[in-house]
This record gives structure tokens, C-alpha cells and sequence, in this order.
């Protein structure tokens, strides 16, 4: 019970300080223009960033959320090998007092290799009440669907959902509009999970790992 208040207390105070504009409203996305599922570029997402230096124990914690996820599912090794690249968050905390939100930071993969700091940012309006903290990971089918993630242009929709990585759980997953995204419980429980409304930001290292 004191982690998932700490998480409620923490998700909130990201959003009184303001998340940046890559906040999005999960409700309104669809009056904005967006798709039922998957993601869509924004014209009002967060805008590019300067390159960043490399954080040993931030790509540390996403190889280790990376291993997590495929032993859960051994069946994600199509996507890991598959993909273009990915997106990797260890740890997204996700909190809620009637207007929720969500935050966490992250490590994006080309070809296997770490190439820059992802951020996620989500706003949530409707009857919620807790906190929870749980790792993503977003993967990108084509070389377009990742170059708009790292202009900063991708928002989930407001239906969009993600799969709960189990053993087996990827045999049916596809793509949508380019990206496919799981996630793994770390602890904590809420009444709404979903992912819609999350908006990424994108920073390259300055040099590779």
C-alpha cells in the first residue's frame, strides 16, 4: 500500500510541475484526428531534444527489463529479432486520484544496440484510484514508424492496448500502424491500465555504448 501512495504521489507531482507538451488527454485523442488503435503522429507532440550522454545503469536496467520480458515470453524473440528497433522502459510508474497520469524514462534499440533516452508521458481523465508501477516495451515493424517515434510524433490512440508479456501471449500479437506494445506488472493494481494517450519523447546518445 505505501509503494503504490508513493507512486500516486510521485505521478502527480510530475504533473503539477507540467510533463512537458508530450502529455496527451487519452480521452481526447480521438477528437484530435487520431486512429482507433496503434499509434499516430501528433502535430503537437513533444518537440526533438539535443543529444543526451550515454546512462550505463539506465541501458543496465533495460537490458534487465529486456531478459525479464522474454523469460516471461520466450514467444517475444520474433519481435526482438524482427523489429527494426524498440523501445525499452524499465519502469513506468502510474498513478491516479480521479486525473491520473503516467511517467518513465527508458532506453531505445536499433539493430540490438542502445542509441538514445526515451521518455514517456500519459494523462488520464475518468474514475480511477491508485498507483502502479509496470516495464514497456514498444516495437517498431518499420523504418518509418521509428523515425516518427524519434521526431517525437507518436501517440498511442485512445483505445490502443497493450499486451500483458506471458508465456505464450505474443502467438496471436500484430502490428498496428507500425508498433506493437507489451508490458510486465512490476507491482501495484489500478482499474485502468490502458496505454492509450502515452506520448514518447526521443534523445540520441551522444556516443554508442
Amino acid at each position: 500500500m505505501k509503494s503504490q501512495l508513493k507512486i500516486v504521489v510521485k505521478v502527480l507531482a510530475v504533473l503539477a510541475l507540467g510533463a512537458g507538451p508530450g502529455v496527451a488527454l487519452a480521452g481526447d485523442w480521438s477528437a484530435e484526428g487520431g486512429r482507433a488503435m496503434g499509434a499516430s503522429p501528433m502535430g503537437n507532440a513533444e518537440p526533438a531534444r539535443g543529444a543526451v550522454a550515454p546512462s550505463p545503469g539506465l541501458v543496465h536496467a533495460a537490458d534487465a527489463t529486456t531478459a525479464a520480458f522474454q523469460e516471461a515470453d520466450p514467444g517475444l524473440a520474433r519481435f526482438f529479432t524482427g523489429a527494426v528497433g524498440y523501445a525499452v522502459f524499465p519502469s513506468v510508474d502510474k498513478g491516479a486520484v480521479g486525473i491520473g497520469g503516467a511517467y518513465g524514462r527508458g532506453v531505445l534499440y536499433e539493430h540490438g544496440k542502445p542509441v538514445g533516452r526515451a521518455s514517456l508521458t500519459q494523462v488520464t481523465i475518468g474514475p480511477q484510484l491508485g498507483g502502479q508501477a509496470y516495464s514497456e516495451i514498444v516495437f517498431f515493424e518499420s523504418r518509418e514508424a521509428l523515425s516518427t517515434f524519434k521526431k517525437g510524433e507518436v501517440a498511442m490512440a485512445a483505445q490502443a492496448s497493450a499486451v500483458a508479456a506471458s508465456s505464450g501471449a505474443s502467438t496471436n500479437a500484430r502490428y498496428a500502424e507500425g508498433v506493437a506494445v507489451f508490458t510486465l506488472p512490476r507491482y501495484g493494481l489500478m482499474a485502468e491500465v490502458s496505454v492509450g494517450g502515452q506520448r514518447f519523447g526521443y534523445q540520441p546518445f551522444t556516443k554508442a555504448l
